[in-house]
């Protein structure tokens, strides 16, 4: 009787099932690096123009060179990483040990205000922020590529992702949580930010020696018996990413609503502090809101998406974070409540910005092996990435030139925050209102023209189902 070679493979691929400390171990890697990108996300602008008195277009720059910086540092790392000699600590988990603590340290040191000078202080952030983009990298990027290596169970897979997603929102929560107590507690802004960095640093570089030690048995076992990969060349990946039109919509829809996020919590400190006249303490609050909302409602909208669909549950949630979006422009100082109104509602629209576009791309990866016979899920993944992160840089640098042609007037924390142009408020307001609303309708559009229904896909299903039964009968 022959066995299929496939089937052999597959047999003696079967690894005894992953334990809870392992999964637990693997959710708390992504600790530190959401727990950090959150409150650069939601603070660094503010710092930089308030805090330690950077001039409006320079703080986005600061920003803008360093997540550009974030995006090109990816296929460098990656590749050295995949070219790492296993060694006693194998190739991944090395690079987490050794770029765990600078990358608290640089952190930290994002916090602190060293001079006045406005030049000093522009090459001081950006070097900082250099430098702590790339071990953010180190960290995180040899982190995510652990979930294959530690099991090829399909469900198992999913699972182990589910660790990592709680942990993730948990560091987003709990960062927001620290800060609000720290601002409460302490009244000096320098002091504030450099015990909250301090706090954060340590908080965020524990959790990655607990998931290596954690993961490190079971990685072994993979490295000792899984061959070394190279990855595709550079040219490679862009001809077959660019001529994968649904991937394309997936990326712009992608862009607009991440574009949309980014604009919006960059913005949200100004518009809070100067145009409402609210405290950082209720800043943080709406934060909480935005994001607790967007938690609870991702395991909504995916029950809702499997009876009406991907597209239908983007246009819901498209809609109600318009009306959010519309309502802070219309807000005026002293109304609280509707604040956060528009914060519950934000939170319905951010959280299918996350889960539809990430939903999508299974469905273009299917697409793309029907038409070319392979599984290219890295190539798609990490431009979703790339994406990402140049995403994050144009908004922030949409936002501190917006604020800087305004004519917004920075502050030095000991000093008493100036009355800001009537100029400067329209540009706020402006910004965090229609600019994003239009990123919004451009989403929707392109997820209208998104050719992937769901009866398209269950054709490609098929299709791919009696393509593979015929290579596995020839």
């Amino acid at each position: 009787m022959s066995v299929d070679p496939s089937s052999e493979s597959s047999a003696a691929s079967v690894r005894a099932p992953l334990s809870l400390w392992t999964k637990l171990a693997f959710g708390a890697g992504d600790l530190g690096t959401a727990i950090t990108a959150n409150l650069q996300v939601f603070f660094l602008m503010v710092f930089l123009t308030n805090v330690a008195g950077l001039n409006a277009g320079l703080a986005g720059s600061v920003l803008m060179i360093g997540k550009i910086w974030d995006a090109i540092n990816d296929p460098i790392i990656g590749y050295l990483s995949d070219r790492t000699p296993v060694g006693k600590w194998g190739r991944r988990h090395i690079w987490m040990i050794s770029a765990a603590l600078p990358f608290g340290i640089c952190f930290f040191l994002n916090w602190w205000v060293p001079t006045t000078n406005q030049g000093l202080l522009f090459g001081y952030y950006v070097l900082m922020g250099l430098l702590f983009n790339t071990f953010y990298t180190a960290v995180n990027l040899p982190y995510s590529t652990l979930t294959p290596e530690l099991t090829e169970d399909y469900n198992e897979r999913t699972s182990l992702n589910s660790f990592r997603f709680a942990f993730s929102i948990g560091g987003s929560i709990g960062s927001l949580l620290l800060a609000q107590f720290l601002f409460q507690v302490i009244k000096e802004p320098k002091t504030q930010y450099i015990v909250l960095g301090g706090i954060a640093a340590v908080l965020s570089v524990l959790p990655i020696y607990w998931c290596v030690w954690g993961t490190r048995q079971r990685v072994r076992e993979f490295e000792r018996h899984t061959p070394s990969q190279h990855p595709l060349p550079l040219r490679t990946q862009l001809r077959l990413v660019f001529s994968n039109r649904p991937f394309l919509f997936v990326m712009g829809i992608y862009l607009c609503s991440w574009l949309a996020v980014q604009i919006t919590a960059s913005l949200i400190p100004f518009f809070i502090g100067d145009w409402l006249q609210m405290s950082p303490a209720e800043y943080t609050q709406v934060a909480l809101a935005v994001q607790s909302t967007a938690m609870i409602m991702l395991f909504v909208w995916s029950a809702v998406s499997r009876r009406i669909g991907k597209k239908a549950v983007y246009y819901m949630g498209m809609a109600l974070w318009i009306m959010a979006q519309a309502g802070l422009f219309l807000l005026q100082p002293g109304q609280t409540t509707l604040v956060y109104v528009c914060a519950i509602l934000a939170g319905f629209g951010v959280s299918t910005a996350y889960l539809v576009p990430w939903s999508m791309i299974p469905d273009v990866i299917d697409l793309d092996e029907l038409n070319s016979g392979q599984r290219r899920e890295g190539v798609f993944y990490a431009f979703m990435v790339l994406l990402q992160k140049i995403g994050l840089a144009l908004g922030l640098f949409l936002v501190g030139q917006a604020l800087q042609w305004a004519g917004y007037l920075s502050s030095v924390a000991d000093e008493p925050r100036p009355v800001q142009p009537a100029s400067a408020l329209l540009a706020i307001r402006i910004t965090i209102g229609p600019l994003p609303t239009f990123l919004l309708i451009i989403g929707i559009v392109l997820a209208y023209l998104y050719p992937i229904t769901q009866p398209v896909h269950q054709a490609i299903l098929l299709k791919l189902h009696a393509k593979r039964q015929g290579e596995a009968g020839a």
